[in-house]
């Protein structure tokens, strides 16, 4: 993208320590240096600034290369302009400034959201909102957004964006400002303790969502979170399947992945456990296993919770595997 010339002079500016800054600006006037601030605020929000256009912008004006060091552009702008102008005005520049960058491109902070606040926030609006939002996504964010989002939400979705239908400027606008305002309101609530969905949660929700996809959606979907996030990919991916999903496995599935556990381990996690999960294991062995099993819990004296837990997750981990190759197979509810 070439830059112009005022934007030019904003990556000097942000080259620069914030005290060096003021010094050149403080002989412009006020909108001058809004126009400025307005050009550092959204090459920095729009990631158009990088540190070879800066290189290249401070040749222009130094014989030598100055060694560049990161910093907080807000923190910067701040400064800079409280000791251009003082701290009253810069309160007046800085409202100007976020309307000029609402004006400029609506969507900008949007797309700065976690996925998780956005597909919150877009599951109570319209699907022709959500159309717009994700459109206005990068494609590995629109992804991973409409993941976390209801099959049902998400179908429409995709349907109102495959459909091409004509938006005006006049309701992108709209939209935008509604989404952002609700995006401010779930930040705050989450800053001040309001009551937020617990991430587990949440990412529960997320995963039996994706566990419902066809392997090469789910893979792709997968793929885009642990591209931001592999903690929470890994996360996501053993939330697909629980212990307390097996009264959902088709009877075929479990008894497949029931073959390679041994009765110990089937006693051990059958201790105490659910009616309905103990029913569902106990229907799908044989009636020699079942026998075994019983004889094994005879002979068990009071197991550990650790003991336990663990035999549970063999189970489980077994299910997972059959998960990933698509052999695991669930009742269809009616």
């Amino acid at each position: 993208m070439a830059l112009t010339n005022k934007q030019k002079a904003a990556m000097l500016l942000m080259s620069l320590d914030a005290a060096t800054a003021a010094e050149l600006a403080k002989g412009l006037n006020s909108e001058a240096v809004q126009a400025l601030a307005v050009e550092l605020a959204y090459l920095d929000a729009a990631g158009l600034r990088s540190n070879e256009q800066s290189a290249d912008i401070l040749k222009q004006f130094y014989r030598s290369l100055i060694a560049n060091e990161e910093f907080q552009l807000n923190k910067f702008l701040n400064e800079m302009l409280i000791n251009t102008v003082g701290r009253e005005k810069t309160e007046e520049i800085q409202v100007q400034i976020r309307k000029a960058l609402n004006k400029r491109d609506p969507f900008m902070s949007i797309r700065s959201t976690d996925p998780q606040i956005l597909a919150s926030v877009l599951a109570d609006e319209h699907p022709q909102a959500v159309a717009v939002v994700l459109s206005e996504l990068p494609a590995k964010k629109s992804s991973v957004v409409l993941g976390l989002m209801d099959e049902g939400i998400r179908r429409s979705a995709i349907n109102r964006m495959t459909a091409r239908e004509t938006v005006t400027a006049e309701a992108r606008m709209r939209i935008a400002e509604t989404v952002c305002r609700r995006i401010q309101t779930v930040s705050t609530q989450g800053a001040g303790g309001g009551a937020i969905v617990p991430p587990e949660q949440s990412l529960r929700k997320v995963a039996v969502i994706l566990r419902n996809l066809s392997q090469e959606i789910r893979d792709g979907l997968l793929g885009a979170i642990n591209e931001k996030d592999e903690q929470i990919g890994e996360t996501v991916t053993n939330l697909m399947i629980i212990w307390e999903d097996i009264p959902q496995v088709t009877d075929r599935s479990l008894q497949q992945a029931l073959r390679g556990i041994d009765a110990k381990n089937l006693a051990l996690a059958l201790h105490k456990a659910d009616e309905g999960i103990a029913k569902k294991i106990r229907s799908n062995i044989s009636e020699r296993a079942a026998a075994t099993v019983d004889e094994e819990t005879s002979l068990m004296s009071a197991p550990k919770k650790e003991e336990v837990e663990s035999s549970k997750e063999k189970i489980v981990i077994v299910l997972r595997e059959m998960n990933q190759k698509s052999e695991l197979m669930f009742i269809e509810e009616e």
